[in-house]
C-alpha cells in the first residue's frame, strides 16, 4: 500500500489550484426587485452603471457610478472601488454588464453581483430611476405615435434593437433585405431601444432584439432574442 505523506498532498493541492487562493471564481445574479430591495439595506453601496453617458444621463438607479465599459478609463475607475465590499453592475440588457462582470472578477473583487436584465427589467418593474436630461432624440417617438404605426392594413414588422446588441447587428442585415424585397406586403420598422425607454417601458420591451407583427392593429407575432431568416419569413407568409 502506498502512503502520501501530507506535504505531498499540500503540493498538489497547490498546482490543482493554481496557486492561488482565490475566494470568488462566480458572478452572482440578481433580479431587478432583488437587486432594489439590497440597495435598501445597504449603505453607499457600490452600484456600477456600465452604459455610456448619454444612457447613464436618460436614467439610471439612484446612487449609481457611471464607469463606460466601452471607455478607456473603465479599469482606472473600477479600481477606486474596494475590492473587499460588494460591487453591483448592470447595463440596458446584460450584454455589457455581463462583460464588466468577468474584468470585475479578473481585477480581484470579492463579491460581484450583476443584474443581467439591466434598465430595461428595472422600467419594466416600474422601479424609480434618476434622470439627469430631458431626451430630445429625434430616434424617440411616443407610445400613440407607435400605436399610429401598427393601424397598416399591411403587415407591420417592428424591431426594437441598440447598436451595441450583437444579434441586432447579426438580424439587421436580413431585415433590410425582406423590406427591400416585400416591401408591398411588409413594412420593416426599427425602434432604437436607447432612445426609447419609455416606450420599451410601456410596452415591457425587457430583453433585445424583439420583434413585433401587427396588422390593423392586432399583434399577430412576437419574438424575444436572436431568430433566423427563415423563421421570421415564415411568419409574413
Amino acid at each position: 500500500m502506498y502512503k502520501i505523506s501530507f506535504p505531498l498532498i499540500a503540493v498538489l493541492l497547490f498546482f490543482y489550484s493554481g496557486g492561488n487562493a482565490q475566494t470568488n471564481t462566480t458572478v452572482n445574479k440578481v433580479t431587478a426587485a432583488e437587486l432594489a430591495s439590497t440597495l435598501k439595506s445597504e449603505q453607499n453601496p457600490q452600484l456600477i452603471d456600465v452604459r455610456t453617458p448619454a444612457e447613464f444621463n436618460n436614467g439610471h438607479v439612484t446612487g449609481a457610478m457611471n464607469a463606460n465599459i466601452n471607455s478607456n478609463d473603465f479599469k482606472a475607475k473600477i479600481n477606486n472601488l474596494d475590492k473587499s465590499k460588494p460591487v453591483y453592475v448592470y447595463c440596458l440588457s446584460g450584454g455589457r454588464s455581463g462583460n464588466a462582470a468577468k474584468q470585475l472578477l479578473a481585477a480581484g473583487f470579492e463579491q460581484v453581483i450583476e443584474m443581467p436584465g439591466g434598465m430595461m427589467e428595472w422600467r419594466a418593474a416600474n422601479l424609480p430611476e434618476v434622470k439627469h436630461t430631458k431626451s430630445s432624440n429625434p430616434k424617440t417617438i411616443t407610445l400613440a405615435q407607435y400605436q399610429a404605426l401598427t393601424k397598416s392594413d399591411k403587415l407591420v414588422l417592428i424591431d426594437f434593437y441598440a447598436d451595441w446588441c450583437a444579434p441586432c447587428k447579426e438580424m439587421k442585415p436580413y431585415l433590410d433585405k425582406i423590406s427591400a424585397e416585400m416591401a408591398n406586403k411588409v413594412e420593416v420598422i426599427r425602434i432604437d431601444a436607447d432612445a426609447n425607454a419609455e416606450l420599451c417601458k410601456s410596452l415591457k420591451v425587457s430583453a433585445l432584439p424583439v420583434l413585433k407583427l401587427y396588422k390593423n392593429e392586432q399583434l399577430l407575432w412576437e419574438n424575444t432574442g436572436f431568430i433566423d431568416e427563415t423563421a421570421v419569413r415564415k411568419q409574413l407568409k
